[in-house]
């Protein structure tokens, strides 16, 4: 039996921690120490379960920084990987409790971990993103960001996005503006961003800072969030391919409501030495 698990969406890499094999408990101190790419075992962040309530099958996700998240669309799917793998389901779809709610989780193909989430509604009203804003929607948005205006576009798919269209989208771009519009006074409980690239009707492209785990390789929910602003906006179709460091994942847009449907990678499993276990046991 493992103490912990971690597999990847893209790049974007999570360490499984099941309550039922470890008894680590999940505070801020442990989490980033767990987190730490020189310290500990490095990932983008923890997803801790299953914890049943009732016959539900609940899944907690914690960033870097030891908060916690609403939502994951590679966290839900690595998480869904991960029952199967563990065999607590055999059925190819199930439910699954998060922060932010309910989702939908179906595997499309074993053979390649593909897997397809309902990722849920959508929705660009401020106040349920939330955001600062005195407009009922936050699109069009003005910010400044040091010398540098940008219009921003808002949207909720359970956790805060902040979707900002460019030209050209780049690494740099992201890791130079995304700290500050992640903290920015508009956004009372910060925000995931996202530089979106239009390539065609069916075809986008993103670079990602993260909430709570800055720069990243690859995002589920920040693939949902950029399609569909920029389904809202009319400028690509109700399925899009979206394109990212890490790979591409593909969403489709049904009335209010995304599905994300990408691949999955197994790591590695192990257990934590002695070392660290003592480090975690003290904190």
């Amino acid at each position: 039996m493992s103490d912990f698990y971690k597999y990847h969406g893209l790049g974007n890499d999570y360490i499984v921690i099941d309550p039922s094999k470890s008894s680590i408990s999940m505070t801020e101190d442990n989490i980033k120490l767990l987190c730490h790419r020189n310290f500990g075992i490095g990932s983008d962040g923890i997803l801790y379960g299953p914890v049943k309530e009732n016959e539900n099958i609940k899944l907690q996700i914690f960033n870097p920084d030891g908060s916690e998240a609403e939502k994951s669309g590679n966290g839900i799917r690595i998480f869904a990987q991960y029952i199967w793998d563990s065999k607590y389901i055999t059925k190819d779809k199930f439910e699954l409790e998060t922060k932010s709610g309910t989702v939908t989780v179906q595997q499309l193909d074993k053979n390649i971990s593909l897997t397809k989430v309902d990722m849920g509604i959508f929705t660009f009203i401020s106040k349920e993103i939330p955001t600062n804003s005195t407009k009922e929607n936050s699109i069009n948005e003005s910010i400044t960001i040091g010398d540098k205006d940008f219009s921003v576009n808002c949207i909720s798919i359970g956790n805060p996005h902040c979707v900002i269209i460019t030209r050209n989208t780049t690494p740099e771009i992201a890791k130079r503006y995304g700290p500050d519009i992640e903290t920015h006074q508009l956004f009372p409980n910060k925000t995931n961003v996202q530089f979106l690239q239009i390539l065609d009707r069916n075809n986008i492209r993103i670079e990602i800072w993260e909430r709570g785990a800055g720069y990243t390789l690859a995002s589920g929910s920040s693939s949902v969030a950029s399609a569909c602003v920029a389904y809202e906006k009319g400028l690509v179709d109700s399925e899009v391919e979206v394109h990212m460091p890490g790979g591409s994942v593909k969403i489709n847009i049904e009335d209010n409501r995304a599905f994300l449907t990408g691949t999955v990678l197994k790591i590695m499993e192990g257990n934590f030495a002695q070392d660290l276990l003592n480090q975690l046991q003290s904190k």
